[in-house]
């Protein structure tokens, strides 16, 4: 088939690879360049260097407006395929390809329709997670579905984890359905099941709350990390918590309490305490929590 791809992160990425062998990809739609680092620098998105790597024609975009759905007309496409682009497909673009647009969710839709799916699932304590290509109507991840897989979420398995296997495994299915599709053997199925939302996670979603229970303190580091990144203030100091294990050896602390026990760092919960591995203090490089403790000359601390 001639397809029109659109995606922009990383993750995107092996889909796009994974296409080539198999279809003509007449061109690649990705997000413009963005300012990233400290300097700011103007950078081409994943997806971008990569279809430049493979010597496929880009066209890049913020918005799928009336110029860019000119461009993709006069390609003569078969289908769209989109992977995370981070933008609308709306009518006329939604029709322009001759068998419309399939999208690569990783969720089990119904559940998790959104921008953030694996970070909720991980967030909320779902126990396993997936992907699903479905086909692509106005209505937020609402079309049918072509094919769905699934895979267990690990007991410490971050989003970033998750997302990674995701984007691996969801590229081969995607070649699978796109294969269907050119087939013509069968139609998508509607989805069936509870509807559940997984907006886009701001930083107010990463900040890590100690009076609440060690589960729920936990799942919401995993699902935060590394996208937007887990934080507390530390007797008024801002940290970002990079890596951090449940401590069932260690008994009950008041919940925000920091202490130390030789080079193990602690935070009380409101059961069990979590013990701090990896974090990243304001104004300073990332280090192991044993290394920031000493520096900061301390007996006890507070997290809030």
């Amino acid at each position: 088939m001639k397809l029109v791809f659109a995606g922009t992160p990383a993750v995107a990425v092996p889909s796009l690879q994974a296409l080539v062998p198999h279809h003509r990809i007449v061109a690649v739609v990705t997000r413009e360049d963005a300012p990233l680092g400290r300097k700011r620098v103007l950078t081409p998105s994943p997806v971008a260097v990569a279809a430049d790597e493979l010597g496929l024609p880009v066209i890049k975009a913020n918005r799928l407006d009336d110029a860019v759905t000119a461009q993709i007309a006069a390609l003569d496409a078969d289908l769209g395929v989109i992977v995370a682009y981070g933008g609308l497909v709306r009518e006329p673009l939604l029709s322009t390809p001759r068998s419309g647009w399939v999208n690569l969710h990783f969720s089990l839709l119904p559940r998790w329709r959104g921008a953030a799916p694996v970070q909720w699932s991980v967030i909320e304590g779902d126990t396993e997670s997936g992907a699903t290509v479905f086909q692509l109507v106005p209505g937020l991840d609402a079309g049918p579905v072509w094919s769905m897989t699934s895979t267990p979420i690990g007991a410490n398995e971050t989003s970033g984890n998750l997302l990674g296997r995701l984007a691996e495994s969801g590229a081969q299915q995607l070649v699978d359905t796109v294969d269907v599709i050119a087939s013509g053997g069968r139609s998508p199925v509607e989805q069936t099941g509870e509807v559940t939302l997984a907006p886009k996670l701001g930083i107010d979603d990463a900040r890590l709350d100690f009076t609440r229970p060690l589960e729920v303190v936990y799942r919401r580091l995993r699902g935060v990390t590394p996208e937007p990144g887990a934080f507390t203030e530390i007797d008024g100091l801002r940290v970002k918590i990079l890596d951090a294990a449940p401590a069932w050896d260690r008994p009950v602390l008041e919940p925000g309490a920091v202490i130390a026990e030789g080079r193990r760092i602690y935070v009380g919960t409101a059961t069990t305490p979590l013990e701090l591995l990896q974090v990243h203090p304001a104004g300073k490089k990332a280090m192991s929590a044993a290394d920031w403790w000493r520096g900061a000359g301390a007996e006890r601390m507070t997290a809030r």
